[in-house]
Order: structure tokens, then C-alpha cells, then sequence
């Protein structure tokens, strides 16, 4: 078995030196350590190549650390190493006529979509357009009734939205295949549940930073769930796009919670499906830079790169907050500098603090396109806050920290689409999850009214809590645009 392999690494690297094959070798970094070089001297050319190559990243990060493998071993095992790594580089790639691009679906299944169908309006009692309250009682309570976000009325058209004049609809998108740990397409029903304050007759309570009920300022409904095909997340995205597009295409902000990463594709894409290619920002919290090229081309931790690649956000347009731990690396860096990013880490926030960096941030977001949507991966926050997520990654923000950055955003900028995903209430040992998701999109919610209040202020803190009434509070007569 190894004598085939080693012919067919021979074979291969002969043809790659014949034919120019490895386009991707590029000249090391580091320079060759003397021992080295003269163990590799009689290196043929192919293999000598290869290993100066960025094919080997995969198997150390840096040459040195490679390097250092080579230190006992002889000319010829290093050679025997080279053809190892080779034969794995070779194997990894696509192969045609052996290997399936796609995996093909049964057409002739009478159900193919099934999974989307929507229920004719005719099957139902005969209404008038326009959202619909669930509440038999007048004072709502967490503990009975149909559990929708935030107890607000459902609509389930766009014909429901626009006679009721809805401001901000709230939909569910239970899709969990492009994630490590499955659960996260039960964010959305444990959201619904996880709201402490549903409400106390006809009063719904204030933000007591700000003194701001959203509920008050803003129409508010659930719109339901996204239909999710759940054995294909390729399939899924575009009915999700869809649904998000037509939210949008009546005024309302489309506000969604998920389900995994892989939403952030059909989520911001829907939005810029309205609003124009390079027209709508994008700040994203997140842990990771989510801009990765594997093979599927959409997972939870690519969807930034495809936005890119198909030009619905640029990178200039592209601000992340929080990214911390393993990844990216120094060659996304790179790319992200490339793209034109702007990204805060948590490095800076250890360096700089965390109120020079989201102010940096929001200020960024303002000097921005004039449109913004805002993607929430919860892994942002510590996981001592966050436990139910896929990726957790401590040294995460607080949610001290991220109310009041998610709250600004969504007063001081035109916010036209919000996401919050990867909350999975399966690995949660208690409700916290669940709990602090729901904070982060009512602090979204608090800053869409006060942006129609046209409150503004340092932190949008209001003088009742802060100075007993003596607060730097400023009303303007306009709300604020950027």
C-alpha cells in the first residue's frame, strides 16, 4: 500500500513539474536552514517546490514549525514526509469522474416541495389582511397563551403586514445543517418562551436605561417561521431569502432569529435584494470571521465570504466586533485587510477598553452606507453568558458590554434587517441562552424607537435612572440619520 501511494506521489509530482501544475507554490517566507538545505539538495524539483509551497500550511503553520520535523530525520525519510503530505494535498482535491460535484435529488418525487408549500388562504376562514392578536385575555402572562416573540400579534402575508402598518416583523428560521452541534433550529421556539416581561395588560414595560417601551413606539409582530427543507441547507437558504425579501419589500425591518450562521447569506442578501448591491452594511459580532472557502461553499462559518464573492455586501462595508480565539488566522487577516474589513477583536478591546471600541464601531457604522443589518452570532458573547451555542469561545463580550453597542446601533443608524443566530437551547443546562437572546434583539428593538423618538445622548442613558433627572438628555426634532 505505501510502495502505491509512493509511485503515485512520484507520478504526480513528476507531471506537476512537466506541466507547470503547482501554480500555487510561491516562494517560502522564512529562508532555508543551512542543515536543511543540504538534506534537500537532491530534492527533485516537484517536491522541492511543494515544500516551499503554502500547501503545507495545512499541516503547520509556519515553515519553521515544519522545519523543525526535519531536525533527525534523514534526506531520505524527509523526502518520504513530502511525499506523504503530497499524497494527502492530491487526495483532498476534487477529482473528475470520480468524485460528485453534486448530490443529485429525486425529481420525480410527487413531494419535492413539499417542504415549502404554503397553506391556500382559502383553506381558512375568510379575514380581512392585517395581523392577528392570539390572546384570549387582556393581561398576558409567560406562564400560559400561544407563546409568539415577545407576545405580539401574528401576521402571516405581506398583505398582513402592510395593513397593519408593521414597522418591525419578527420570523423564525429553524435551519441547523451547516453548524457542528445540531439543536439551533429550536432557537426560535425557545425565544418565543424565553421572554420574562410578556407584557401586563395593555402596558408593555420600559427599557429602564432609556425609558422607552419599543412596543409602544414601534408595530411589532411575529411573522412565523421560514420554511426550512431539513436535509439541505442549499435548498433551504433561497426559500429563506425569499421570505426575508418580502418582509423587506413592504418597509418593515425583517428581524430573524435562527438556526445557525448559514442564515446570514439569505438574511443580508434579501435585504440588498431590496435595498441595491453595495447599498446595505453590515456590522457582524461574532468569534469568528465566518469567511471561510470549504467545500460546500455554505456552512455556518461561510457565509461572509459568499456575500463578498456575489457582490451583495462588499467588504469595505463589513464591520465585525468580537472575533477572538483561533480564527481567523494571519493569512485571513490578510484577506479581511485585502477586502478593505474593519474588525475589532477582542485584543482591542483588552488594549483600548470597551467604550474607545464601540465607539469606534458605531462610528464606523455611521460614516457607512446609509443602510444597515446587523448580524448577532451569540458565540460573541462568553460563553458564562451564552452557553447554548455550537462555537462557544471564552473571553467573550458581557452582555454589559453588548446591550448598550446593539441598542446604539439600532438608534444612531438606519438599521433595515437584524439576525440573531446560533442559539441552541439544546446544549443549554438552564434557560440563560434563551434569556439573553431575547435581551439582545429588545435592546435592538429600544433603539429602533428611540431612533423615531429621535432621542439622543451620550449613551442613551435616560436622566430618571442616571442623574435623577438632571441627565445630558438631547431630543431632536429629527431623528438622527447617521
Amino acid at each position: 500500500m505505501i510502495r502505491g501511494i509512493r509511485g503515485f506521489v512520484m507520478a504526480f509530482a513528476l507531471a506537476g513539474a512537466a506541466t507547470g501544475a503547482l501554480v500555487y507554490a510561491q516562494a517560502v517566507k522564512e529562508p532555508v536552514p543551512a542543515w536543511l538545505e543540504a538534506k534537500i539538495r537532491d530534492l527533485p524539483k516537484a517536491k522541492r517546490d511543494f515544500l516551499m509551497s503554502d500547501e503545507t500550511g495545512v499541516f503547520a503553520a509556519r515553515k519553521e514549525l515544519l522545519y523543525r520535523r526535519f531536525e533527525t530525520k534523514t534526506a531520505a525519510e524527509i523526502e518520504a514526509y513530502i511525499d506523504g503530505m503530497m499524497a494527502v494535498v492530491e487526495f483532498n482535491r476534487f477529482h473528475p469522474g470520480k468524485d460528485e460535484a453534486t448530490i443529485a435529488l429525486n425529481t420525480e418525487d410527487p413531494g419535492f416541495n413539499a417542504w415549502k408549500s404554503e397553506r391556500p388562504a382559502v383553506f381558512d376562514t375568510p379575514r380581512t389582511p392585517g395581523p392577528i392578536n392570539l390572546n384570549r385575555y387582556m393581561g398576558a402572562s409567560p406562564k400560559q397563551g400561544i407563546p409568539t416573540f415577545f407576545n405580539q400579534p401574528v401576521a402571516l402575508t405581506p398583505e398582513d403586514l402592510r395593513a397593519g402598518k408593521v414597522d418591525v416583523a419578527i420570523m423564525g428560521a429553524g435551519l441547523d445543517m451547516g453548524s457542528g452541534y445540531r439543536g439551533a433550529a429550536y432557537g426560535p421556539r425557545a425565544l418565543r418562551v424565553g421572554e420574562v416581561y410578556k407584557g401586563m395588560g395593555m402596558v408593555t414595560p420600559e427599557n429602564m436605561h432609556v425609558m422607552v417601551s419599543p412596543f409602544n413606539e414601534r408595530n411589532v409582530v411575529d411573522y412565523g417561521d421560514a420554511a426550512v427543507d431539513q436535509m439541505s441547507t442549499e435548498r433551504s437558504v433561497d426559500h429563506v431569502r425569499e421570505q426575508v425579501r418580502k418582509i423587506a419589500e413592504t418597509g418593515a425591518i425583517p428581524i430573524i432569529v435562527g438556526g445557525d450562521h448559514s442564515l446570514m447569506y439569505p438574511d443580508a442578501a434579501g435585504v440588498a435584494d431590496v435595498y441595491g448591491k453595495g447599498n446595505v452594511g453590515v456590522v457582524h459580532f461574532d468569534a469568528h470571521y465566518d469567511a471561510g472557502k470549504g467545500e460546500h461553499l455554505l456552512s455556518h462559518g461561510q457565509p461572509v465570504y459568499r456575500l463578498i464573492k456575489e457582490g451583495h455586501v462588499p467588504g469595505k462595508n463589513f464591520i465585525q466586533v468580537g472575533l477572538r480565539g483561533y480564527w481567523p488566522n494571519e493569512e485571513s487577516f490578510k484577506w479581511m485587510r485585502e477586502q478593505g474589513f474593519r474588525y475589532h477583536p477582542m485584543a482591542e478591546v483588552e488594549k483600548n477598553g470597551w467604550d474607545a471600541t464601540m465607539n469606534r464601531a458605531v462610528k464606523e457604522a455611521r460614516e457607512g452606507p446609509e443602510k444597515i443589518f446587523i448580524s448577532f452570532d451569540v458565540d460573541v458573547l462568553d460563553p458564562a453568558f451564552m452557553p447554548g451555542t455550537g462555537t462557544p469561545e471564552p473571553g467573550g463580550l458581557t452582555m454589559r458590554e453588548a446591550m448598550p453597542i446593539v441598542r446604539r446601533l439600532c438608534a444612531e443608524t438606519n438599521v433595515v434587517g437584524f439576525e440573531l443566530v446560533e442559539a441552541n437551547p439544546l446544549v443549554d443546562p438552564g434557560y440563560t441562552t434563551a434569556l439573553n437572546s431575547v435581551r439582545i434583539i429588545r435592546e435592538c428593538l429600544t433603539g429602533i424607537a428611540m431612533r423615531k423618538r429621535g432621542l439622543t445622548g451620550d449613551h442613551y442613558l435616560s436622566p430618571l435612572t442616571t442623574d435623577h433627572g438632571q441627565g445630558p438628555w438631547k431630543k431632536t426634532s429629527n431623528p438622527p440619520r447617521r
